[in-house]
């Protein structure tokens, strides 16, 4: 599995099993990793930032925040 591989919002969300909506809402709570800008309208993730972000909610569970 490619580590450095960069992910879009549909990618997330597909991943997480969240909408869109919900990603930018957790975001804006600082519950989930905030994007990064790579051009004017192009927002991505790091493949490996997400996979800690389900790694954490499987192991500590997500307290009711999603």
């Amino acid at each position: 599995m490619d580590t450095n591989r960069l992910l879009r919002l549909k990618q997330v969300a597909l991943k997480v099993g969240l909408s869109r909506s919900q990603i930018y809402k957790l975001i804006a709570k600082g519950l989930f990793p905030e994007q990064t800008k790579i051009g004017p309208k192009i927002s991505v993730w790091p493949e490996h930032t997400i996979d800690q972000w389900i790694s954490h909610q499987v192991n500590h569970g997500n307290g009711g925040s999603v």
